[in-house]
């Protein structure tokens, strides 16, 4: 169920305001009812000040008035009139700590899954086209430094995001007609790695 925004505040207010029993209001709140008497008695959020759920548009005043007369009836909240925007898929942020792995990560993409187009390891990984290309035609600015480093041991995308488009770009490849590369073997990732 959802709950209240700020709920020992409405929880505050609600004891003040309200003759609603600590059980609804805990209940309404997600709070324990000892939480919610330890509240009443001023052990707990002292000085916190009340938010009217009512002004909020978070509950009506007439759902209040309904549940004080009925003990045994609980505050329902009402829904959400303008609900929070998803983000759009955008570009995956990278922390800037890990920003100069990219190039360690793209070469590694570039390597051993073969199959991956432009737009996917840009997906995957967070970068542009721009720098895939100059890490393929070793026109980086830190071409002389960069070595292939597995992106999941980077921290720069999952083994489940890695694993979902690798079996993409071999499905586009069959239907294309294609010869699909065989994936590398742990023996290769491992040497890779240690020579990195």
């Amino acid at each position: 169920m959802p709950l209240p925004l700020m709920p020992k505040a409405t929880a505050v207010w609600l004891i003040e305001k309200t003759a609603l029993t600590f059980e609804q209001i805990a209940d309404f709140c997600g709070l324990h009812p000892l939480e919610v008497q330890a509240i009443a008695d001023g052990e707990v959020a002292q000085g916190i000040v009340g938010y009217d759920p009512v002004a909020n548009h978070q509950v009506t005043l007439e759902e209040i008035r309904r549940c004080e007369a009925d003990p045994t009836a609980r505050l329902t909240l009402l829904p959400v009139s303008n609900p929070v925007p998803r983000r759009a898929r955008g570009a995956r942020y990278t922390p800037v700590a890990k920003r100069n792995d990219r190039p360690d990560a793209i070469a590694f993409l570039l390597r051993n899954f073969p199959q991956l187009s432009d737009a996917q390891i840009s997906k995957l990984l967070g970068t542009t086209k721009e720098t895939i290309h100059k890490v393929r035609d070793r026109a980086h600015w830190n071409s002389a430094n960069i070595k292939p480093r597995d992106p999941v041991i980077l921290g720069l995308c999952s083994q489940t995001d890695l694993h979902a488009m690798v079996t993409q770009a071999n499905e586009r490849l069959a239907r294309e007609g294609q010869a699909v590369p065989p994936p590398p073997s742990p023996e290769q990732l491992r040497e890779e790695d240690e020579a990195a």
